[in-house]
């Protein structure tokens, strides 16, 4: 499955122009920039979960529904939108997406029930599954033939705002209220404003790939469709066991420092962020190191790399050494995230086809809205919804 020939895989015609060459990595570096903002505004909506909570008299029961509207429609309509998008090209539509989170903004911060904040968390949840589909293309058109490190770069500014959305809404709706959600409605705006740069020349590249899309890429088979079914298949198994072990970090790492170490409550959350801040490096070191040396050695050692460290993990008796296993483990597990989605979206290289990934990808959302969902509905003060 990933025997293809980096070398054949190259771009046959490459940018002649330095200044080309530039222009790319600016438009790469702002569609990560709106990534790391687009991801703030969605992950700003879990951390004031307890202000709704306590404000809205809300039962657990319901805060869970609340995050299954938001991951299911920040997921389940992406592969549509990728589908519409590989039709239909137009500059309005990346900006428009910020159209429904401007909205969704505006609908939050008058809320006064819980179906207001039903519908303003799928405003938001669309915007984001509008966006990201887009975006993750305007990556690859802009990669210049290094598409491991491009969708890395995109990636990042995702982690990064997925980190930074939690300190904005501690340092600004948490002490006033959610009023202060109005502020990110700046954010929105200024996205707004870089993406109909963005998609302008989004849409100009687009004419330039039809005519020399075939002679573009070359790979060394041609593969069936069933063939290519088949590699998605064994890609969600690789992403699964990843996204798997991740998230299992994520919501029980903290409980582990404080029951094994004694650790405080920010402490654990401190040594949590090493091992994100971990992920983040290893996902832009993933990138180039499997544009440089190929692509199926970093998903293969980033699936059994990290193998003997998580095993080691439980058994350390010093927190030093647990934090410092635990930014390995990160590292090693992050690497192939950019791997895994270029392979997805070669079998369609051709036609800039995304539809695979995205169907990959839902599933993991959705996987992990579940996941959250039937957790929160496990909570004692489990009640009817009051809408």
């Amino acid at each position: 499955m990933f025997g293809y020939n980096n070398k054949q895989m190259k771009l046959n015609n490459t940018i002649e122009e330095g200044n080309e060459e530039r222009t790319a990595l600016g438009i790469l570096l702002t569609i990560s920039f709106c990534h790391l903002l687009d991801d703030t505004m969605h992950s700003m909506l879990p951390a004031i979960y307890p202000m709704l909570k306590d404000e809205f008299g809300l039962s657990f029961f319901q805060v869970g529904i609340i995050t299954l509207v938001l991951q299911l429609t920040s997921s389940i309509i992406q592969p549509f939108v990728g589908l519409y998008a590989d039709k239909h090209h137009g500059w309005w539509q990346l900006p428009v997406s910020m159209v429904f989170t401007l909205i969704g903004i505006f609908m939050l911060s008058y809320a006064d029930s819980f179906l207001v904040i039903l519908l303003s968390v799928s405003l938001f949840g669309l915007g984001s599954s509008i966006f990201h589909p887009q975006g993750s293309q305007v990556a690859q058109q802009a990669s210049g033939g290094r598409n491991g490190l491009a969708q890395s770069i995109f990636q990042v500014g995702g982690n990064g705002g997925f980190a930074a959305g939690p300190l904005f809404a501690a340092l600004i709706v948490i002490p006033v209220g959610l009023s202060g959600v109005r502020w990110f409605a700046f954010i929105a705006l200024l996205l707004a404003v870089i993406l109909i740069y963005i998609g302008k020349w989004h849409v100009k590249q687009l004419k330039v790939v039809r005519k020399r899309s075939r002679a573009r890429w070359t790979t060394a088979k041609a593969y069936t469709r069933n063939q290519i079914y088949g590699f998605v298949f064994i890609l969600f198994v690789l992403m699964f066991s990843k996204n798997f072990y991740t998230e299992s970090m994520v919501s029980y790492f903290t409980f582990f420092l404080i029951e094994k170490f004694g650790v405080s409550i920010q402490t654990s959350q401190l040594c949590l962020f090493v091992f994100l801040a971990a992920e983040v490096v290893g996902t832009l070191l993933g990138g180039w190191i499997g544009d440089r040396y190929g692509r199926k050695y970093v998903i293969w050692f980033s699936i059994f790399g990290a193998a003997p460290f998580t095993i080691m993990l439980p058994y350390v008796g010093s927190l030093a050494r647990t934090i410092i296993l635990s930014a390995i483990i990160g590292l090693i597990i992050a690497s192939a995230f950019s791997a895994i989605l270029v392979y997805a979206t070669r079998p369609h290289a051709q036609s800039y086809r995304y539809d695979s990934w995205y169907l990959l990808w839902t599933f993991i959302w959705s996987w992990r809205s579940w996941k959250y969902f039937l957790w929160m509905v496990s909570r004692p003060d489990e009640y009817p919804l009051r809408l």
